[in-house]
């Protein structure tokens, strides 16, 4: 239901959008949030989105550097990454909340839906 894209290679200071893709299936108030796991270490929340669009929440590591939109007209929640750092490397993955009401959360359990990932590499 979920199609995570827009990773690669980039150098320090690089920039990438990343787009996750929901499927017809995804209703418009489910929450979206961004996570991503590091080569040996546990998954982590990185960003998320409430159903409007109106509310996000980004984690502190990222903080100014990453921005979450979404567009509903394309089904389509946007990882805009400006800054990157070498710590941001890891695979990427969009989720879906469907349970969320008004708000968003980084609580992993709470996503129900997953896509496959994306793989972003920060390196010089």
């Amino acid at each position: 239901q979920l199609q995570a894209s827009g990773g690669g290679s980039v150098q320090p200071g690089g920039s990438l959008r990343l787009s996750c893709v929901a499927s017809e299936f995804t209703p418009h108030y489910d929450a979206i949030g961004w996570f991503r796991q590091a080569p040996g270490k546990e998954r982590e929340g990185v960003s998320c989105i409430n159903g409007s669009g109106g509310t996000s929440y980004v984690a502190e590591s990222v903080k100014g550097r990453f921005t979450i939109s979404r567009e509903h007209t394309k089904n389509t929640v946007y990882l805009q990454m400006t800054n990157l750092k070498p710590e941001d490397t890891g695979v990427y993955y969009c989720a879906a909340d469907p349970g969320a009401v008004g708000g968003c959360d980084l609580i992993e359990l709470e996503y129900e839906f997953w896509g496959q990932g994306t793989q972003v590499t920060v390196s010089s």
